[in-house]
């Protein structure tokens, strides 16, 4: 798409601007997009004065001197509620006269959804548009007396003489009374009789009405601070602000029409947030519930602070409270648990347990974690009770000579010291602007690249035991010996001192360098005492540090967020509008206001907003660091999902290092890091941050790239080689970051155990003759390996396990030397015809045209039938390679293609002779086997059967391999005698009745799926792969035969699989490596189809390796798909999480307000510096679609 692609599409436009002028006035409906009658808009006009005018009437009493304001305000707000509430009764009677009379004439179909046909003035239709209603009848209680008394203090605020003794003059009185009950109308008709669509919308949904009390809570805001100002002592200040409240509150109808002020759910959110972090010393929670718990308790533990008397009881308080709060208690239950228990508890893996589960410190509860956390709080309680009790009272108020003058020399020490062990450990040094010369470089392999690491692993360690272990107990003895503590009794005081003993636990790295500025202001100031900020002191100094320091990064991302989008809006042609030169000239002229919109939304900690993320800013409304309202962990899943679920628990363990190392930099919550791994994306953000624990949700996202995703991946390589595939030794310019501007900045490689995806075209493999002639005798043997083994399985009391039987000898298959014991889940989605029902689906050049045709079961939902509490299977779409194409032939699946032939070939099914049953082979249920061994591999009487004349068997006698079957009966039989015998053995093998049971058996399995000819046509090799089982007279028996059909179907996969990997690596030169091979493919293999539940289950239990097939119906190719589970390295890079924000409040604000939702809009597109499309997917949904987005992962950093 070009750059001049429409921000809203025409109906969109109409749209916006009919519901625009609606949130400006607060609801009045004046622009409808067709003709109404006039007192359509006369009655909208008069409820939108009818507030002005009771407040009018209350204000010329007053000013007649007939009532006092008091009773003038209560008149007033008398009648707005007598008025509010009979619209609310005029509401309720349209509702139910609409509801009961029924409208004559069918409906129009054609007319706009939003037109009504108005009848009369005071018609339920005209009522119900104009006034629709309250849901609750609890909100039409509530509402009307919100309005009531919005009124009356409405009137008392802007009496006259109020405002005359604030401005001292006539004219800016009227001119700020007549504007103020303008404001006061708008916040009275949203309450009452229409509610706008606010720009500032943070729910999806206004389930309970909440949004109509937005307006009045702003204006109860300021008539509170004017209260407050009326009847309490005069105090300059306060004077001073009601001034500006009174000329801001003019201003209020646009800041609401800008989305400035936020809703009531984001600012109590926001609100609790803030004070939690800046005034508590917490961390932002990474859901609502534990922010509203953790709000409570701190709010709890500050108010007891502040009410002990003796200032040691203050400290040892505090410092027990502050470690216990900065430590994730909510976890202490699962964290009891096992190890393996306590991993699937934190949703790390769920998708079965992982063949590893961490066992490093933290991970679960134990002896040396308790041991640990009871040491460090009783030293710390210690040592500030000792230093305090010794110290505290003698402290002189120089701190150069004092006995804090030590500790802070040593706070600067260890500061610049973990500062510079961090810095070692990232790509980048200087805030991501040159490479770093210690990090390995063009290295692929995980070994050398921990092998390159160590050094900086050592660097790590020490930075951990300082900043973990020696930094909080420096703190605390400088907090322990502050003269502050002698005048607690302050709240300021009491409140920062105990966020100061709290913070040192909960960030140890932001109270640090916290603590170093106040150090160095004292040391700047040598031994003068500066009043106004001495008198603070040392708590409340830390807490504006804070602050500060925060709003100041704020600040500096937002700043740069900002030069990217004005920059690229010219310098990247794809971005380059036809406004973008006016719009750059704007911007620079203006370039006051753009810092000032900048400053505003840094101060206030929320999103710089880009509107249709061009350079045209707002300060989008404050909300929490979370962004969403609702719970973390909602995505749009897919069968892709799989592979970002299966990688979670690794990519978790390795975050766990990472943070710990200080890889990635500074950790806050709010901070965004994006990973790459071959096609696949990884979303990470920092939800909660404390003492030794940390919290973070990992999102993937798509795999079926997009064109818009695919430039945009593209880049994010590109930036990724630059910091990582360089040589090691760098000039000073081949040294810088020439993608410095880019949101991307490179932090680490992290080795994590993943899926790689090989796919491999089978063109001279699936199609040689050559091959396609061994494929019968690789079959054969398959099929009698697995019916051996299915004896030894049903001998030692189990079926369908993956136990390793004992084996010598190599193998040819592509694998590694990964070895996990799993359970082989039975092939399911497997398609073969019976002769029930009919189906569309199954037309074929083989189809009877003149009978009844054959439907289509899967194998699965037979299975699933005969087995109650088996749940239905799930088929999704289709993956890359994938062998099922929905999109194109709909519910039929592709194996079910079959290949044209010519007309009049193999028109009807093939004809059964009735007869033929009497000369079907008849055996009795008792064999006389001449080995007391050989009933353990005898088959079940039901699989002799086969309903096949013996001549038919006898002919293909010479297909039986009776070596291999000697061979491997030998070797189970190993497996099943508790001592060897030789003899044993050999009597065994010379069983004639037993090979001619299982010559029988695997035979009939060879013509019931048709394969007694040799395989000559690579279309029948893939259906048959795909169990889409071409009619055979007998397939009907063998299908209801289920574990002989999965066994049949397995043979054939693991039979194709040894064509595969002999074509590529060569044929098998012993038995010994074919039965190593057969069972290395039952124990690290699946083998099977991307479209079944077996290949799902098989990524989530972490089988070393899948094969598929799939056919490639544009390239009409066959294609071979293998999963490799390996350790791998992905690339990590921080994003930069001002601009993730700012483009994440204007797609709310997008598809929420302006239902922009055109999958081809502007603000979707491509942009390479700003990655605005991988921005956007990695939004929650419904305005988001990430492909897996887990729940709040919580793991140790220690």
């Amino acid at each position: 798409m070009g750059p001049d692609v429409p921000l809203l599409n025409e109906y969109k436009q109409e749209f916006f601007w009919k519901r625009f002028p609606q949130t400006v006035l607060g609801g009045p409906r004046f622009k409808l997009g067709y003709c109404a009658p006039p007192y359509v808009y006369v009655n909208q006009a008069v409820l939108f004065l009818t507030p002005w005018l009771f407040g009018g009437i209350g204000t010329l009493l007053c000013q007649l001197q007939l009532l006092q304001e008091l009773h003038a305000a209560v008149l007033s707000g008398m009648l707005m509620f007598t008025a509010a509430a009979g619209v609310q009764a005029l509401a309720f009677y349209a509702a139910r006269k609409s509801g009961t009379v029924e409208r004559l004439g069918a409906p129009n179909i054609l007319v706009d959804e939003e037109e009504v046909e108005f009848t009369n003035c005071v018609s339920p239709e005209t009522l119900r548009f104009i006034a629709p209603g309250k849901r609750f009848g609890l909100n039409v209680v509530l509402h009307t007396i919100i309005s009531g008394v919005l009124c009356g203090f409405g009137t008392w605020y802007v009496f006259l003489g109020r405002l005359t003794s604030l401005y001292g003059s006539i004219g800016v009185s009227l001119v700020v009374f007549v504007l103020s009950w303008v404001t006061l109308c708008i916040a009275e008709y949203s309450l009452i009789v229409n509610t706008a669509t606010e720009t500032a919308t943070f729910q999806a949904q206004d389930t309970y009405e909440i949004t109509p009390l937005t307006r009045p809570l702003y204006i109860f805001i300021f008539i509170a601070v004017d209260l407050a100002d009326r009847f309490s002592n005069p105090v300059p200040e306060l004077q001073l602000a009601c001034q500006t409240l009174h000329v801001l509150f003019l201003f209020l109808p646009l800041l609401w029409a800008l989305g400035a002020l936020p809703p009531l759910d984001a600012l109590l959110f926001w609100g609790m947030e803030q004070i939690l972090v800046f005034g508590m010393g917490g961390s932002p929670m990474s859901s609502n519930v534990r922010l509203l718990l953790m709000f409570a308790v701190s709010t709890g533990i500050t108010v007891c602070n502040y009410f002990i008397p003796s200032a040691l009881g203050v400290v040892l308080f505090s410092v027990t409270t502050g470690f216990l709060l900065s430590l994730d208690l909510s976890q202490v239950g699962s964290l009891s648990k096992s190890p393996r228990e306590a991993f699937r508890v934190h949703g790390l893996h769920d998708g079965g347990l992982p063949p590893f589960v961490p066992t490093s410190f933290g991970w679960n509860l134990g002896c040396r974690e308790i041991a640990l956390y009871v040491t460090l709080l009783l030293v710390a309680t210690a040592e500030a009770g000792l230093l305090h009790q010794f110290f505290g009272s003698t402290q002189s108020q120089n701190l150069v000579s004092g006995h804090q003058s030590h500790v802070s020399y040593l706070l600067l020490i260890l500061f610049f010291l973990c500062w510079a062990l961090r810095e070692m450990q990232g790509a980048y040094v200087c805030g991501g602007m040159f490479l770093n010369p210690l990090y390995p470089k063009g290295t692929s392999n995980v070994q050398t690249f921990k092998e390159k690491n160590r050094g900086l692993y050592l660097a790590a360690a020490i930075r951990r035991a300082l900043l973990y272990f020696v930094s909080p107990f420096a703190m605390i003895a400088f907090l322990s010996m502050d003269k502050s503590l002698l005048s607690l009794h302050t709240v300021s005081i009491s409140v920062g001192l105990t966020r100061a003993f709290r913070v040192v636990w909960q960030s140890s790295e932001d109270a640090l360098l916290q603590m170093v500025v106040v150090v160095l202001g004292r040391l700047a100031a040598g031994g003068h005492l500066l009043p106004g900020w001495d008198s603070l002191g040392t708590g409340v100094q830390l807490l504006l540090v804070g602050l500060l320091i925060d709003r100041l990064s704020q600040f500096l991302a937002k700043l740069k967020f900002t030069l990217t989008v004005l920059v690229t809006s010219w310098t990247e042609k794809k971005q380059r509008r036809q406004s973008a030169g006016t719009l750059l000239a704007l911007n620079t002229s203006l370039w006051p206001l753009v810092l000032a919109v900048v400053t505003l939304s840094a101060l206030l900690s929320a999103p710089l907003l880009p509107l249709f993320t061009l350079p045209i800013f707002l300060v989008g409304f404050p909300r929490p660091q979370r962004s969403w309202p609702g719970p973390v962990g909602t995505a749009c899943p897919c069968p892709d999902s799989i592979f970002y679920q299966q990688m979670s628990g690794s990519l978790a363990s390795a975050l766990r290092t990472a943070f710990s190392r200080g890889s990635l930099g500074s950790l806050a919550p709010g901070s965004h890091f994006l990973g790459r791994f071959q096609d696949r994306m990884v979303w990470i953000m920092i939800l909660e941050r404390g003492y030794g624990y940390c919290t973070v949700n990992i999102k993937g996202l798509e795999l079926q790239e997009t064109s818009c995703h695919t430039v945009e991946a593209r880049r994010v390589d590109e930036v990724f080689e630059a910091a990582f595939e360089r040589p090691e030794r760098l000039g000073f310019t081949q040294g810088f970051n020439l993608h410095w501007g880019n949101a991307l900045t490179p932090c680490a490689a992290l080795a994590v155990r993943a899926y790689s995806d090989a796919r491999n075209v089978l063109s001279g493999i699936i199609d040689s003759h050559e091959n396609l002639r061994k494929l019968q005798d690789d079959f054969m043997k398959a099929l009698i390996w697995l019916l051996l083994r299915y004896c030894v399985q049903k001998h030692r009391g189990f079926l369908w396990r993956g136990e390793e039987v004992s084996a010598s000898g190599g193998t040819k298959s592509q694998s590694s030397q990964f070895a996990q014991t799993t359970c082989n889940q039975p092939f399911e989605a497997v398609v073969v015809e019976s002769n029930l029902g009919t189906s569309f689906g199954d037309w074929s050049d083989e189809d009877d045209l003149f009978g009844p045709q054959p439907p289509r079961r899967t194998v699965a939902l037979v299975t699933a039938e005969a087995q109650p509490g088996h749940s239905a299977l799930q088929i999704g779409a289709s993956l890359p390679g994938s062998v099922e194409m929905d999109s194109l032939f709909e519910n039929m699946a592709l194996s079910a293609l079959q290949p044209l032939q010519p007309l009049g070939l193999s028109i009807g099914m093939p004809a059964v002779d009735k007869s033929r049953n009497t000369e079907v082979l008849k055996e009795s249920s008792h064999l006389n086997f001449s080995c007391p061994q050989s009933e353990i591999f005898s088959l079940p009487s039901g699989w002799r059967t086969a309903p096949l004349l013996p001549s038919r068997l006898l002919s293909l006698r010479p297909l039986f391999p009776e070596e291999w079957f000697r061979f491997t009966l030998g070797r189970f039989g190993l497996a099943v005698q508790e001592e060897t015998s030789a003899d044993m053995t050999k009597a065994l093998k010379e069983d004639e009745v037993l090979k001619e049971l299982h010559a029988k058996v695997a035979l009939s399995c060879l013509i019931l799926v048709g394969a007694e000819s040799a395989f000559t046509s690579p279309s029948y090799i893939y259906r048959l792969y795909c169990g889409d089982v071409p009619w055979t007279e007998g397939l009907d028996w063998l299908s209801s035969r289920k574990e002989l059909y999965q066994l049949t179907l397995q043979a054939f996969r693991f039979s194709f699989k040894l064509l595969f990997d002999q074509a590529s690596l060569g044929p098998m030169e012993s038995p010994e490596e074919l039965f190593s091979t057969l069972e290395e493919y039952e124990r690290d293999w699946y083998i099977g189809l991307v479209t079944e539940k077996g290949w799902h289950d098989g990524v989530l239990q972490e089988k070393p390796f899948l094969f598929s097939l799939g056919h490639d119906l544009t390239m009409g190719t066959y294609t071979g798909r293998v999963l490799s589970l390996q350790e791998q390295l992905i690339q990590v890079g921080r994003l930069n999480g001002e601009g993730v924000r700012g483009q994440w409040a204007n797609l709310s604000w997008e598809l929420l307000y302006a239902t922009n939702d055109d999958e081809e809009r502007y603000s979707i597109q491509a942009h390479p510096f700003m990655l605005r499309n991988l921005t956007v997917q990695a939004a929650d949904p419904p305005l988001g679609y990430p492909i897996y987005s887990s729940a709040p992962l919580h793991f140790p950093c220690l």
